[in-house]
């Protein structure tokens, strides 16, 4: 026996539809399939990008880009945070030098500059890294890299900023005996830059640059892929270049180079 056909318009009829939902190919999956594509595109080039700064980059709203990440569980790399333990200060200070920055307004490029060194293992040997940071606008404006860390890698990084940069007001490190030599001292003081230090034990009053080291050493990923010294520097000098050209600041919104170009161009227009 032959049942009777029911035609899509009884079936329409019957469940109290009209007939063209019945044809309805629902967007939403496709359109996020597409959303997805994007952001592993930008996490393929930004590893450590969170949802907010994906957002930025595709210039998408940021609770659409958490819904897609976490619907398709994409998850960006997260370094471990570190916690700090505040030492109290014993006796006298171990430098004449305090903290200038501490509570002062930072409001324009070349005002303060930060700088501070890190190792990186490599092949059974250390690396050393020293940096120096505009504290206004992010950006790594000087470095230097040597086997042996002393007061000559941490020279070598301030002079290299000064080839790109005028003197800053003040440079502020940690109470490193690099950075309390008297060839440093003396350097930093003929150029009329005054010194500031972090009190002993407080690695957080130089947290830029503690920041700058942990995403560098994170977005890099395994440093001893590489076969060679020539190819570890390469290697280096490309993370830094993408921190200042390519890396959206999560404080800044931008890059750091984007930050300061705009502040130039402001400063322009509020002269004429």
């Amino acid at each position: 026996m032959v049942k009777n056909a029911i035609s899509k318009m009884d079936l329409a009829n019957s469940l109290g539809l009209s007939i063209s939902s019945l044809y309805y190919t629902p967007k939403r999956p496709a359109i996020d399939e597409e959303v997805k594509l994007q952001v592993e595109s930008v996490m393929a080039d930004h590893p450590a990008y969170g949802h907010k700064r994906i957002a930025l980059a595709l210039k998408l709203n940021k609770k659409r880009i958490r819904r897609i990440m976490k619907k398709f569980n994409l998850k960006p790399y997260r370094r471990k945070a570190k916690k700090w333990v505040k030492k109290a200060d014993l006796g006298k200070p171990a430098t004449k030098y305090h903290n200038l920055i501490e509570t002062l307004i930072i409001d324009h490029p070349n005002q303060v500059w930060v700088t501070d060194f890190t190792y990186i293992k490599f092949h059974g040997k250390f690396i050393y890294l020293a940096t120096v940071i505009d504290r206004f606008t992010r950006e790594v404006v000087g470095f230097n890299l040597s086997r042996f860390h002393n007061r000559f890698l941490v020279m070598g990084a301030v002079l290299n900023a000064l080839e790109n940069n005028q003197p800053p007001e003040i440079i502020h490190s940690d109470q490193g005996s690099e950075y309390d030599s008297k060839d440093f001292t003396d350097l930093v003081e003929n150029l009329k830059i005054k010194m500031s230090m972090s009190h002993k034990g407080s690695p957080w009053e130089n947290g830029h640059q503690e920041s700058f080291f942990g995403h560098l050493k994170g977005e890099g990923g395994d440093l001893n892929r590489f076969e060679t010294d020539g190819e570890l520097v390469e290697e280096l000098y490309h993370l830094i270049y993408y921190y200042n050209h390519q890396r959206i600041h999560s404080i800044l919104k931008m890059t750091p180079n984007q930050y300061h170009q705009n502040y130039l161009q402001n400063t322009i227009k509020s002269i004429y």
